[in-house]
Protein backbone atom coordinates (compact mmCIF):
# COMPACT_ATOMS: atom_id res chain seq x y z
CA UNK A 1 0.00 0.00 0.00
CA UNK A 2 1.26 3.37 -0.85
CA UNK A 3 1.70 6.41 1.30
CA UNK A 4 -1.35 8.47 0.54
CA UNK A 5 -3.31 11.53 1.51
CA UNK A 6 -6.82 11.04 2.95
CA UNK A 7 -10.14 10.92 1.17
CA UNK A 8 -12.73 12.66 3.30
CA UNK A 9 -14.88 14.39 0.68
CA UNK A 10 -18.58 13.74 0.86
CA UNK A 11 -20.69 13.38 -2.23
CA UNK A 12 -18.21 11.59 -4.50
CA UNK A 13 -19.72 8.33 -5.70
CA UNK A 14 -17.46 6.33 -7.94
CA UNK A 15 -19.05 4.23 -10.61
CA UNK A 16 -17.10 1.24 -9.34
CA UNK A 17 -18.97 1.24 -6.05
CA UNK A 18 -22.27 1.38 -7.89
CA UNK A 19 -21.36 -1.67 -9.94
CA UNK A 20 -20.49 -3.73 -6.84
CA UNK A 21 -16.73 -3.79 -7.46
CA UNK A 22 -15.17 -4.07 -4.00
CA UNK A 23 -11.60 -3.06 -3.20
CA UNK A 24 -9.69 -6.30 -3.64
CA UNK A 25 -6.45 -6.89 -5.42
CA UNK A 26 -5.69 -8.07 -8.92
CA UNK A 27 -3.88 -11.29 -9.57
CA UNK A 28 -2.24 -9.51 -12.49
CA UNK A 29 -0.23 -6.45 -11.43
CA UNK A 30 1.51 -3.91 -13.54
CA UNK A 31 4.94 -5.25 -14.17
CA UNK A 32 4.08 -8.89 -13.53
CA UNK A 33 4.10 -9.73 -17.21
CA UNK A 34 7.66 -8.88 -18.12
CA UNK A 35 7.88 -10.15 -21.70
CA UNK A 36 8.99 -7.59 -24.24
CA UNK A 37 6.27 -6.00 -26.34
CA UNK A 38 6.22 -3.88 -29.42
CA UNK A 39 5.46 -0.21 -28.70
CA UNK A 40 1.90 1.04 -29.02
CA UNK A 41 0.89 2.23 -32.46
CA UNK A 42 -1.80 4.88 -32.04
CA UNK A 43 -3.88 6.98 -34.39
CA UNK A 44 -3.67 10.65 -33.46
CA UNK A 45 -5.11 13.90 -34.79
CA UNK A 46 -4.13 17.21 -33.18
CA UNK A 47 -5.99 19.45 -35.63
CA UNK A 48 -7.68 22.30 -33.70
CA UNK A 49 -11.48 22.39 -33.70
CA UNK A 50 -13.32 24.96 -35.76
CA UNK A 51 -15.10 26.57 -32.83
CA UNK A 52 -16.99 29.00 -35.07
CA UNK A 53 -18.72 26.20 -36.96
CA UNK A 54 -22.49 26.57 -37.22
CA UNK A 55 -24.45 24.31 -34.86
CA UNK A 56 -25.17 21.01 -36.59
CA UNK A 57 -28.54 19.30 -36.74
CA UNK A 58 -27.10 15.81 -36.26
CA UNK A 59 -23.88 14.20 -35.05
CA UNK A 60 -24.74 10.72 -36.24
CA UNK A 61 -21.63 10.61 -38.42
CA UNK A 62 -19.48 11.31 -35.35
CA UNK A 63 -21.14 8.49 -33.43
CA UNK A 64 -20.78 6.07 -36.35
CA UNK A 65 -17.09 6.92 -36.53
CA UNK A 66 -16.38 6.50 -32.82
CA UNK A 67 -18.73 3.92 -31.33
CA UNK A 68 -17.09 0.85 -32.96
CA UNK A 69 -13.99 1.50 -30.86
CA UNK A 70 -15.95 1.43 -27.56
CA UNK A 71 -16.24 -1.97 -25.89
CA UNK A 72 -18.06 -3.54 -22.96
CA UNK A 73 -15.87 -4.81 -20.12
CA UNK A 74 -17.13 -7.61 -17.85
CA UNK A 75 -15.24 -8.68 -14.75
CA UNK A 76 -15.78 -11.35 -12.15
CA UNK A 77 -14.08 -12.25 -8.92
CA UNK A 78 -14.48 -14.68 -6.07
CA UNK A 79 -15.26 -13.04 -2.73
CA UNK A 80 -15.29 -14.66 0.68
CA UNK A 81 -18.48 -14.52 2.68
CA UNK A 82 -18.16 -12.66 5.97
CA UNK A 83 -17.76 -15.32 8.65
CA UNK A 84 -19.75 -13.17 11.04
CA UNK A 85 -22.80 -13.67 8.80
CA UNK A 86 -22.40 -17.45 8.50
CA UNK A 87 -24.82 -18.41 11.33
CA UNK A 88 -27.58 -16.45 9.63
CA UNK A 89 -26.74 -17.82 6.19
CA UNK A 90 -27.11 -21.34 7.53
CA UNK A 91 -30.81 -20.60 7.99
CA UNK A 92 -32.48 -21.76 4.71
CA UNK A 93 -35.21 -19.10 5.01
CA UNK A 94 -32.54 -16.39 5.25
CA UNK A 95 -30.72 -17.81 2.21
CA UNK A 96 -33.91 -17.91 0.13
CA UNK A 97 -34.75 -14.32 1.06
CA UNK A 98 -31.38 -13.05 -0.08
CA UNK A 99 -31.02 -15.41 -3.02
CA UNK A 100 -28.03 -17.31 -1.63
CA UNK A 101 -27.84 -20.78 -3.24
CA UNK A 102 -27.73 -23.92 -1.11
CA UNK A 103 -24.66 -26.14 -1.06
CA UNK A 104 -24.78 -29.95 -1.19
CA UNK A 105 -24.20 -30.18 2.55
CA UNK A 106 -26.95 -27.66 3.24
CA UNK A 107 -24.53 -25.07 4.56
CA UNK A 108 -24.10 -21.51 3.32
CA UNK A 109 -21.35 -21.04 0.71
CA UNK A 110 -18.05 -19.60 1.96
CA UNK A 111 -17.34 -17.97 -1.39
CA UNK A 112 -19.37 -16.47 -4.19
CA UNK A 113 -18.80 -14.92 -7.59
CA UNK A 114 -19.22 -11.16 -7.88
CA UNK A 115 -19.84 -9.58 -11.28
CA UNK A 116 -18.95 -6.10 -12.49
CA UNK A 117 -19.33 -4.18 -15.71
CA UNK A 118 -17.86 -1.16 -17.36
CA UNK A 119 -16.63 0.10 -20.70
CA UNK A 120 -13.35 0.50 -22.53
CA UNK A 121 -11.83 2.06 -25.65
CA UNK A 122 -9.76 0.26 -28.30
CA UNK A 123 -6.62 2.35 -28.86
CA UNK A 124 -4.67 0.09 -31.22
CA UNK A 125 -5.70 -2.18 -34.05
CA UNK A 126 -3.83 -5.11 -32.47
CA UNK A 127 -6.00 -5.22 -29.36
CA UNK A 128 -4.88 -2.77 -26.67
CA UNK A 129 -7.78 -1.26 -24.71
CA UNK A 130 -7.96 1.61 -22.22
CA UNK A 131 -10.34 1.39 -19.27
CA UNK A 132 -10.53 2.42 -15.62
CA UNK A 133 -8.58 0.63 -12.92
CA UNK A 134 -11.69 0.43 -10.76
CA UNK A 135 -13.54 -1.48 -13.51
CA UNK A 136 -11.17 -4.44 -13.29
CA UNK A 137 -9.70 -4.02 -9.78
CA UNK A 138 -9.63 -7.35 -7.98
CA UNK A 139 -10.96 -9.30 -10.94
CA UNK A 140 -10.13 -12.98 -11.40
CA UNK A 141 -11.43 -12.88 -14.97
CA UNK A 142 -11.92 -10.03 -17.46
CA UNK A 143 -13.85 -10.29 -20.73
CA UNK A 144 -14.41 -7.75 -23.49
CA UNK A 145 -17.33 -7.72 -25.92
CA UNK A 146 -18.10 -5.51 -28.92
CA UNK A 147 -19.54 -5.46 -32.42
CA UNK A 148 -22.85 -6.35 -34.02
CA UNK A 149 -23.28 -9.27 -33.80
CA UNK A 150 -21.38 -9.12 -30.53
CA UNK A 151 -18.14 -11.05 -30.16
CA UNK A 152 -16.45 -11.78 -26.85
CA UNK A 153 -12.76 -12.09 -25.94
CA UNK A 154 -10.82 -13.05 -22.84
CA UNK A 155 -8.73 -10.02 -21.82
CA UNK A 156 -5.33 -9.86 -20.18
CA UNK A 157 -4.58 -7.03 -17.77
CA UNK A 158 -1.33 -5.55 -19.09
CA UNK A 159 -1.02 -3.05 -16.25
CA UNK A 160 -2.89 -0.57 -14.13
CA UNK A 161 -2.29 2.66 -12.26
CA UNK A 162 -4.60 3.17 -9.27
CA UNK A 163 -3.31 6.71 -8.72
CA UNK A 164 -4.92 7.87 -11.97
CA UNK A 165 -7.55 5.10 -12.27
CA UNK A 166 -6.17 3.94 -15.63
CA UNK A 167 -5.77 0.33 -16.76
CA UNK A 168 -4.66 -1.28 -20.03
CA UNK A 169 -6.15 -4.54 -21.34
CA UNK A 170 -5.10 -6.70 -24.27
CA UNK A 171 -7.17 -9.05 -26.39
CA UNK A 172 -5.85 -11.37 -29.07
CA UNK A 173 -7.35 -9.84 -32.20
CA UNK A 174 -6.22 -7.93 -35.28
CA UNK A 175 -7.53 -5.13 -37.51
CA UNK A 176 -9.68 -3.65 -34.78
CA UNK A 177 -11.37 -0.23 -35.13
CA UNK A 178 -9.01 1.83 -32.99
CA UNK A 179 -10.08 5.27 -31.79
CA UNK A 180 -8.35 8.41 -33.04
CA UNK A 181 -6.75 10.30 -30.17
CA UNK A 182 -6.96 14.09 -29.99
CA UNK A 183 -4.69 16.46 -28.07
CA UNK A 184 -6.59 16.89 -24.81
CA UNK A 185 -4.45 19.92 -23.91
CA UNK A 186 -6.41 21.75 -26.61
CA UNK A 187 -9.81 21.11 -25.02
CA UNK A 188 -11.67 24.27 -23.99
CA UNK A 189 -14.65 24.93 -21.76
CA UNK A 190 -17.79 25.00 -23.93
CA UNK A 191 -16.60 22.42 -26.47
CA UNK A 192 -19.26 19.92 -27.56
CA UNK A 193 -18.58 16.39 -26.27
CA UNK A 194 -20.19 12.94 -26.31
CA UNK A 195 -19.93 10.18 -23.69
CA UNK A 196 -20.14 6.66 -25.12
CA UNK A 197 -20.39 3.51 -23.06
CA UNK A 198 -22.57 0.83 -21.51
CA UNK A 199 -24.54 2.46 -18.65
CA UNK A 200 -26.31 -0.01 -16.34
CA UNK A 201 -25.43 -2.75 -18.83
CA UNK A 202 -28.25 -1.78 -21.17
CA UNK A 203 -26.04 -1.55 -24.26
CA UNK A 204 -24.17 1.03 -26.31
CA UNK A 205 -25.42 4.48 -25.32
CA UNK A 206 -24.42 7.99 -26.41
CA UNK A 207 -25.01 11.11 -24.31
CA UNK A 208 -24.35 14.70 -25.31
CA UNK A 209 -23.06 17.75 -23.46
CA UNK A 210 -20.25 20.26 -23.24
CA UNK A 211 -16.96 20.59 -21.42
CA UNK A 212 -17.97 22.21 -18.14
CA UNK A 213 -14.46 22.73 -16.75
CA UNK A 214 -10.89 21.54 -17.18
CA UNK A 215 -8.16 20.80 -14.67
CA UNK A 216 -10.54 19.55 -12.00
CA UNK A 217 -9.02 17.74 -9.04
CA UNK A 218 -9.10 17.29 -5.31
CA UNK A 219 -11.89 14.69 -5.39
CA UNK A 220 -9.57 12.02 -3.98
CA UNK A 221 -6.67 13.45 -2.08
CA UNK A 222 -4.61 10.28 -2.60
CA UNK A 223 -4.87 10.42 -6.41
CA UNK A 224 -3.38 12.33 -9.32
CA UNK A 225 -6.35 14.13 -10.82
CA UNK A 226 -6.61 16.57 -13.70
CA UNK A 227 -10.12 15.81 -14.91
CA UNK A 228 -12.17 17.13 -17.79
CA UNK A 229 -15.58 17.93 -16.29
CA UNK A 230 -18.66 17.46 -18.45
CA UNK A 231 -22.44 17.54 -18.21
CA UNK A 232 -22.78 14.69 -20.71
CA UNK A 233 -24.54 12.00 -18.68
CA UNK A 234 -22.18 9.41 -17.16
CA UNK A 235 -23.71 6.54 -15.17
CA UNK A 236 -22.60 3.20 -13.70
CA UNK A 237 -21.26 1.11 -16.56
CA UNK A 238 -19.94 4.17 -18.42
CA UNK A 239 -16.68 3.94 -16.49
CA UNK A 240 -13.78 3.41 -18.86
CA UNK A 241 -15.81 4.53 -21.87
CA UNK A 242 -15.04 7.27 -24.36
CA UNK A 243 -15.44 11.03 -24.12
CA UNK A 244 -15.11 12.33 -27.68
CA UNK A 245 -15.17 15.73 -29.34
CA UNK A 246 -17.35 16.94 -32.21
CA UNK A 247 -14.96 15.36 -34.73
CA UNK A 248 -15.24 11.95 -33.09
CA UNK A 249 -11.74 12.03 -31.58
CA UNK A 250 -11.05 10.59 -28.16
CA UNK A 251 -10.32 13.34 -25.60
CA UNK A 252 -10.93 11.47 -22.35
CA UNK A 253 -11.77 8.25 -20.48
CA UNK A 254 -14.96 8.59 -18.43
CA UNK A 255 -14.32 7.72 -14.82
CA UNK A 256 -16.53 9.27 -12.12
CA UNK A 257 -19.57 11.30 -11.14
CA UNK A 258 -20.28 13.68 -8.30
CA UNK A 259 -23.60 12.84 -6.73
CA UNK A 260 -25.39 12.59 -3.41
CA UNK A 261 -28.09 10.27 -4.70
CA UNK A 262 -26.06 7.85 -6.80
CA UNK A 263 -27.62 9.09 -10.06
CA UNK A 264 -26.12 11.47 -12.56
CA UNK A 265 -26.52 15.12 -11.52
CA UNK A 266 -24.79 16.85 -14.43
CA UNK A 267 -21.27 16.62 -13.01
CA UNK A 268 -19.12 13.93 -14.59
CA UNK A 269 -15.36 13.54 -14.93
CA UNK A 270 -13.03 12.09 -17.53
CA UNK A 271 -9.28 11.43 -17.51
CA UNK A 272 -7.64 13.50 -20.28
CA UNK A 273 -6.49 11.24 -23.09
CA UNK A 274 -2.97 12.74 -23.03
CA UNK A 275 -2.59 11.42 -19.49
CA UNK A 276 -4.11 8.04 -20.34
CA UNK A 277 -2.00 7.72 -23.47
CA UNK A 278 1.27 8.41 -21.64
CA UNK A 279 0.43 5.83 -18.97
CA UNK A 280 -0.62 3.25 -21.56
CA UNK A 281 2.65 3.63 -23.45
CA UNK A 282 4.62 3.08 -20.23
CA UNK A 283 2.57 0.09 -19.15
CA UNK A 284 2.86 -1.60 -22.55
CA UNK A 285 6.59 -0.98 -22.94
CA UNK A 286 7.83 -1.48 -19.35
CA UNK A 287 4.94 -2.94 -17.36
CA UNK A 288 5.13 -0.23 -14.72
CA UNK A 289 4.70 3.49 -14.16
CA UNK A 290 7.68 5.74 -13.44
CA UNK A 291 7.09 9.35 -12.46
CA UNK A 292 9.29 12.38 -12.17
CA UNK A 293 10.36 13.66 -8.75
CA UNK A 294 11.68 17.01 -7.52
CA UNK A 295 11.78 16.48 -3.78
CA UNK A 296 9.91 19.40 -2.27
CA UNK A 297 6.97 19.72 0.09
CA UNK A 298 4.76 22.66 -0.77
CA UNK A 299 1.62 24.44 0.35
CA UNK A 300 -0.88 26.70 -1.36
CA UNK A 301 -0.85 30.47 -1.16
CA UNK A 302 -3.55 32.17 0.86
CA UNK A 303 -4.25 35.82 0.00
CA UNK A 304 -2.19 36.82 3.04
CA UNK A 305 0.77 34.67 1.99
CA UNK A 306 0.55 35.90 -1.61
CA UNK A 307 0.74 39.46 -0.32
CA UNK A 308 3.70 38.72 1.92
CA UNK A 309 5.65 36.98 -0.83
CA UNK A 310 4.52 39.45 -3.52
CA UNK A 311 3.25 36.78 -5.93
CA UNK A 312 -0.20 36.00 -7.31
CA UNK A 313 0.00 32.22 -7.50
CA UNK A 314 2.38 29.31 -7.18
CA UNK A 315 3.49 26.52 -4.85
CA UNK A 316 5.21 27.66 -1.66
CA UNK A 317 8.15 25.40 -0.77
CA UNK A 318 8.09 24.40 2.92
CA UNK A 319 10.64 21.56 3.03
CA UNK A 320 13.37 20.08 0.85
CA UNK A 321 13.96 16.32 0.80
CA UNK A 322 17.57 15.36 1.57
CA UNK A 323 19.66 14.25 -1.42
CA UNK A 324 16.85 15.16 -3.80
CA UNK A 325 17.05 16.96 -7.16
CA UNK A 326 15.58 20.03 -5.44
CA UNK A 327 18.36 20.08 -2.86
CA UNK A 328 21.01 19.73 -5.56
CA UNK A 329 19.33 22.53 -7.54
CA UNK A 330 19.57 24.84 -4.53
CA UNK A 331 15.91 25.28 -3.60
CA UNK A 332 15.17 26.74 -0.18
CA UNK A 333 12.20 26.88 2.12
CA UNK A 334 10.21 30.00 1.21
CA UNK A 335 10.82 29.73 -2.54
CA UNK A 336 7.67 29.89 -4.64
CA UNK A 337 7.61 27.72 -7.77
CA UNK A 338 5.66 29.51 -10.50
CA UNK A 339 6.48 27.65 -13.74
CA UNK A 340 7.66 24.25 -14.98
CA UNK A 341 8.95 24.16 -18.56
CA UNK A 342 7.23 27.47 -19.25
CA UNK A 343 3.79 26.35 -18.00
CA UNK A 344 2.23 28.23 -15.11
CA UNK A 345 2.06 26.53 -11.73
CA UNK A 346 -1.02 27.88 -9.96
CA UNK A 347 -0.91 25.70 -6.84
CA UNK A 348 0.77 22.59 -5.33
CA UNK A 349 -1.55 20.18 -7.14
CA UNK A 350 -0.63 21.57 -10.53
CA UNK A 351 3.05 21.45 -9.62
CA UNK A 352 2.67 17.79 -8.75
CA UNK A 353 0.83 17.06 -12.00
CA UNK A 354 3.42 18.90 -14.06
CA UNK A 355 6.28 16.90 -12.52
CA UNK A 356 4.78 13.41 -12.44
CA UNK A 357 3.78 13.74 -16.09
CA UNK A 358 7.51 13.75 -16.95
CA UNK A 359 9.75 10.72 -16.96
CA UNK A 360 12.63 10.37 -14.49
CA UNK A 361 15.84 11.67 -16.05
CA UNK A 362 14.05 14.47 -17.90
CA UNK A 363 15.75 17.86 -17.76
CA UNK A 364 13.32 20.54 -16.61
CA UNK A 365 13.37 24.30 -16.36
CA UNK A 366 11.75 25.60 -13.19
CA UNK A 367 10.96 29.24 -12.53
CA UNK A 368 10.61 30.37 -8.94
CA UNK A 369 10.48 33.51 -6.84
CA UNK A 370 12.89 34.12 -3.94
CA UNK A 371 12.73 37.29 -1.87
CA UNK A 372 10.74 39.03 -4.58
CA UNK A 373 13.14 38.15 -7.41
CA UNK A 374 12.33 35.71 -10.22
CA UNK A 375 14.95 33.04 -10.83
CA UNK A 376 15.25 30.07 -13.19
CA UNK A 377 17.09 26.79 -12.68
CA UNK A 378 17.53 23.71 -14.87
CA UNK A 379 18.07 20.24 -13.44
CA UNK A 380 17.28 16.57 -14.04
CA UNK A 381 14.26 14.94 -12.41
CA UNK A 382 14.64 11.97 -10.13
CA UNK A 383 12.18 9.09 -9.87
CA UNK A 384 9.22 9.35 -7.53
CA UNK A 385 9.73 6.82 -4.72
CA UNK A 386 7.04 4.17 -4.37
CA UNK A 387 7.28 3.77 -0.61
CA UNK A 388 4.67 1.25 0.42
CA UNK A 389 3.26 -0.80 3.22
CA UNK A 390 2.68 -4.41 2.23
CA UNK A 391 -0.31 -5.26 0.14
CA UNK A 392 -1.41 -2.01 -1.48
CA UNK A 393 -1.00 -0.83 -5.04
CA UNK A 394 2.73 -1.33 -5.20
CA UNK A 395 4.01 -3.08 -8.30
CA UNK A 396 5.16 -6.16 -6.42
CA UNK A 397 4.55 -9.81 -7.12
CA UNK A 398 4.19 -10.83 -3.48
CA UNK A 399 2.97 -9.20 -0.29
CA UNK A 400 5.47 -9.00 2.56
CA UNK A 401 5.30 -7.85 6.14
CA UNK A 402 2.20 -6.83 8.05
CA UNK A 403 -0.73 -4.40 7.88
CA UNK A 404 -1.82 -5.36 4.40
CA UNK A 405 -4.57 -3.03 3.24
CA UNK A 406 -3.54 0.05 5.25
CA UNK A 407 -2.38 3.33 3.66
CA UNK A 408 -0.45 5.96 5.59
CA UNK A 409 0.90 9.47 5.12
CA UNK A 410 3.04 11.87 7.13
CA UNK A 411 1.21 14.21 9.47
CA UNK A 412 1.50 17.37 7.39
CA UNK A 413 0.45 20.79 8.70
CA UNK A 414 -2.64 20.54 6.50
CA UNK A 415 -3.61 17.15 7.95
CA UNK A 416 -2.92 18.35 11.49
CA UNK A 417 -5.15 21.36 10.98
CA UNK A 418 -7.92 19.55 9.08
CA UNK A 419 -8.26 16.74 11.61
CA UNK A 420 -7.39 18.83 14.66
CA UNK A 421 -4.48 16.67 15.72
CA UNK A 422 -2.48 17.83 18.77
CA UNK A 423 0.67 19.79 17.98
CA UNK A 424 2.85 17.26 19.82
CA UNK A 425 1.30 14.16 18.23
CA UNK A 426 3.78 12.16 16.13
CA UNK A 427 3.12 9.09 14.04
CA UNK A 428 1.79 7.97 10.66
CA UNK A 429 -1.65 9.21 9.63
CA UNK A 430 -3.87 6.38 8.33
CA UNK A 431 -5.56 7.53 5.13
CA UNK A 432 -7.40 4.39 4.03
CA UNK A 433 -8.09 0.85 5.22
CA UNK A 434 -9.33 -2.05 3.12
CA UNK A 435 -12.47 -3.16 5.02
CA UNK A 436 -11.82 -6.78 3.99
CA UNK A 437 -8.28 -6.78 5.42
CA UNK A 438 -7.34 -8.07 8.86
CA UNK A 439 -6.69 -4.48 9.95
CA UNK A 440 -10.13 -3.39 8.79
CA UNK A 441 -11.85 -6.27 10.55
CA UNK A 442 -10.35 -5.40 13.95
CA UNK A 443 -11.45 -1.79 13.68
CA UNK A 444 -8.51 0.21 12.34
CA UNK A 445 -9.97 3.03 10.29
CA UNK A 446 -9.20 6.16 8.30
CA UNK A 447 -8.18 9.07 10.51
CA UNK A 448 -6.38 6.96 13.10
CA UNK A 449 -2.74 7.79 13.84
CA UNK A 450 -0.30 4.87 13.99
CA UNK A 451 1.95 5.33 17.04
CA UNK A 452 3.84 2.04 17.22
CA UNK A 453 4.19 -1.38 15.62
CA UNK A 454 5.31 -4.37 17.65
CA UNK A 455 6.21 -1.98 20.52
CA UNK A 456 8.50 0.02 18.22
CA UNK A 457 7.74 3.73 17.99
CA UNK A 458 6.56 5.19 14.68
CA UNK A 459 7.37 8.84 13.98
CA UNK A 460 6.30 9.15 10.34
CA UNK A 461 5.03 7.26 7.32
CA UNK A 462 8.47 6.07 6.21
CA UNK A 463 9.13 4.45 9.57
CA UNK A 464 5.72 2.78 9.45
CA UNK A 465 6.55 1.36 6.02
CA UNK A 466 9.98 0.10 7.09
CA UNK A 467 8.63 -1.56 10.23
CA UNK A 468 5.72 -3.15 8.38
CA UNK A 469 8.21 -4.80 6.04
CA UNK A 470 10.53 -5.96 8.84
CA UNK A 471 7.89 -7.48 11.13
CA UNK A 472 7.18 -11.05 10.09
CA UNK A 473 3.76 -11.47 11.70
CA UNK A 474 1.23 -12.91 11.21
CA UNK A 475 0.29 -11.18 14.48
CA UNK A 476 1.39 -7.66 15.30
CA UNK A 477 0.68 -5.39 18.25
CA UNK A 478 -0.48 -2.00 16.99
CA UNK A 479 -0.82 1.17 19.06
CA UNK A 480 -3.17 3.83 17.68
CA UNK A 481 -4.28 7.34 18.57
CA UNK A 482 -7.95 8.14 18.00
CA UNK A 483 -10.07 11.05 19.20
CA UNK A 484 -7.75 12.08 22.00
CA UNK A 485 -6.86 8.65 23.37
CA UNK A 486 -4.42 5.89 22.48
CA UNK A 487 -5.21 2.19 22.38
CA UNK A 488 -3.61 -1.13 21.50
CA UNK A 489 -4.98 -3.54 18.89
CA UNK A 490 -3.70 -6.93 17.79
CA UNK A 491 -3.89 -7.52 14.04
CA UNK A 492 -3.83 -11.20 13.06
CA UNK A 493 -3.19 -11.83 9.37
CA UNK A 494 -2.88 -15.60 9.66
CA UNK A 495 -6.19 -16.03 7.80
CA UNK A 496 -5.31 -13.64 4.96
Amino acid sequence: MKIKNPLFKRGLIWAALLTLLSATYLSVWAGENTKERDPLVLKTDSTPLDRDETLRVSYSSVVKKTSPSVVFVFSSKTVKMDSRMAPYLNDPRFRRFFGVPDQPNGQAPRERKQQGLGSGVIISSDGYILTNNHVIDGADEVKVAFGDPQVEFEATVIGRDPKTDVAVLKIEAENLPAATLADSDGVEVGDTVFAIGNPFGIGMTVTHGIVSAIGRGGLRADAYENFIQTDAAINPGNSGGALVDSLGRLIGINTAILSRSGGFNGVGFAIPVNTARSLAEQLVSTGKISRGFIGVQTQGLTPELAEQFEVKSGALVTEISPDSPAEEAGFQSGDIITKVNGKDVLDPRRLQLAVIALAPGTEVEVEYVREGKTKTVEFVLGELPTTTLAGDDAYLDNDVGVLNGVSVDDITPQIRQQFRLPKTLEGAFITSVDPDSASGRVGIREGDVLLSLDRQRVLDASEAVELSEEIEGPKVLVRLWREGTSRYIVVDESEE
